[in-house]
């Protein structure tokens, strides 16, 4: 054929892959309000960045090789906020988006590079899961699972992010479970298989919002970190998710200009923190005064809700902040809180970001149901995961500061540096607690309150500051200056900022 013929074939071929599953799937799509894979590529990144790699793939078998454009992935590089990423983009409208021989190896390709060459990667799910025939057969299993070497841990280097979207069954599902950040549009649904499937595998109908609906991932389960109305709210969720990382575990969080209005009045904190040791508040607000205005990104929020994890930033900074949360249980820790707060320090630690943790909190959550949750097991992970973390780390110990917690929480050794408010109060157990262990006595009984005095006359921490336990005690409006200061300090000069990393290998789903 003449060069010309063969241009023309080549611009045909790319157009007809353009086209996706067809205009009466697209305008299906309009109407229900969903974006389309390219709609979806266009929010998340850069105008004009995106180059696209594997635009003539096809299904392998001959009978579908002309009804599967782009094989149902749309995958390349692009730039989110300036920075390369790798990219795939679920093509729901062509066979679902189900995973083939030909775009598992696409998806491949994307990781390989993305986790070879350092750069973020990012998975926008929307499929039906493994396509058959693929799948079945043993040259079916050799071919799509038996040759995946991807590693699902973060000894790739690089922050993955992934969004669950509608109909999110089979590689939509695991790619959010390994991700370091998951987004999921309310609504969709979050599953290993089908209401079909797995109705038919256990012979009983099953309830969609019970087999992976958004409550399930946000209260129960803690798999989803972040949950949205929209599609274009999700795309906004990974860009500003990414906005905090770094491409990769050698390099540091980009920082930013510090806005004339970044700083709230520290003075502030004074309003909301009660004078009563026992009274409840929310802590989310003094977080918002101490960090730059408007930095919070949470991560979880409705999932272990005694202690809140969030992405922040402090004087443009990066950090990380782990807190309990009085408004939740009094701040005590549950199973959840427990599990939440190591896959929080594993991130942190993993991609070089500060550890703040603020810290008010009676003890860990006990009692028969906390037992079935295996407490004593996530009491243990907390630990070890606190002990295991080398990022610069800073404890303020708020009040409450109460056995094993107070440890678990940065206190002790396993910080950097320990500051303390005039008001904390720390010791083995809650005095009133002690008091009844001790002398027998409850609130009701005569002598109580002179038995209470006696246990509660050290929790002060003027004792500790006096032995240089606590390494200051500060105010609380004058927080966020001591640790503007103490983070300069601390930057880990001697490794180009990059700790040991010693969590590395941490499972990235728990």
């Amino acid at each position: 054929m003449k060069h010309s013929e063969l241009l023309k074939e080549l611009d045909e071929r790319r157009a007809a892959a353009c086209e996706m599953g067809g205009e009466r799937k697209l305008e299906k799509r309009r109407e229900s309000g969903d974006l389309n894979a390219q709609e979806r590529l266009d929010k998340l990144v850069d105008p004009g960045s995106f180059f696209e790699v594997g635009l003539l793939g096809a299904s392998a078998f001959e009978q579908d090789k002309d009804v599967t454009p782009r094989d149902g992935k749309i995958v390349g590089f692009g730039k989110i906020d300036g920075r390369h990423a790798g990219v795939v983009v679920n093509d729901f409208t062509t066979k679902g988006a189900s995973t083939s021989t030909t775009n598992s190896k696409k998806m491949g390709y994307i990781r390989k590079t993305c986790n070879e060459r350092g750069i973020p990667f990012v998975h926008i799910g929307e499929s039906t899961g493994a396509r058959l025939p693929d799948a079945m057969g043993s040259k079916g299993m050799g071919q799509m699972l038996g040759n995946d070497t991807t590693q699902f841990r973060r000894t790739r280097d690089v922050p993955w992010a992934a969004s669950a979207l509608n109909t999110s069954f089979g590689s939509s599902a695991w790619l959010c479970c390994v991700s370091d950040f998951a987004v999921m549009k309310k609504g969709s649904i979050m599953s290993v298989s089908s209401p079909r499937l797995v109705s038919m595998a256990i012979g009983e109908k099953v309830n969609l919002e019970d087999l992976g609906g958004w409550r399930l991932h946000a209260e129960q389960t803690g798999l989803i970190d972040y949950f949205v109305d929209t599609d274009e709210e999700a795309m906004m969720a990974i860009r500003k998710f990414l906005s905090y990382m770094p491409s990769n575990a050698k390099e540091l969080s980009p920082r930013t200009v510090v806005a004339d209005d970044a700083v709230s009045d520290q003075d502030a904190i004074l309003d909301i923190l009660p004078e009563r040791r026992t009274q409840v508040y929310n802590m989310k607000k003094i977080l918002e005064i101490v960090f730059d205005k408007g930095s919070m990104l949470e991560l979880k929020a409705r999932f272990g809700k005694s202690l809140v994890t969030c992405l922040a930033r402090l004087d443009g900074r990066v950090v990380g902040v782990i807190a309990n949360n009085p408004l939740t249980g009094g701040g005590a820790l549950s199973a959840e809180a427990c599990r939440k707060a190591v896959d929080f320090t594993v991130l942190c630690d993993s991609f070089n970001i500060p550890l703040i943790r603020f810290v008010d909190t009676p003890g860990f959550v006990v009692g028969t149901e906390a037992e079935r949750k295996g407490a004593p097991g996530q009491i243990m992970n907390f630990m070890n995961a606190t002990c295991l973390t080398t990022v610069p780390q800073i404890t303020v110990l708020c009040r409450k500061a109460y056995g094993r917690a107070y440890v678990a929480m940065g206190g002790g050794a396993h910080n950097d540096t320990m500051i303390a408010w005039p008001m904390a109060e720390v010791s083995f157990m809650d005095p009133v607690f002690a008091t009844n262990i001790v002398h027998s006595k409850t609130s009701a009984d005569e002598g109580f309150e002179e038995a209470l005095a006696n246990i509660q006359k050290d929790l002060e921490i003027w004792d500790m500051a006096r032995i240089f336990s606590a390494h200051d005690v500060v105010k609380p409006q004058e927080t966020r200056k001591f640790m503007i200061n103490m983070l300069e300090v601390q930057e880990r000069r001697l490794s180009g900022g990059v700790g040991d990393r010693m969590m590395r290998t941490w499972p990235t789903s728990f």
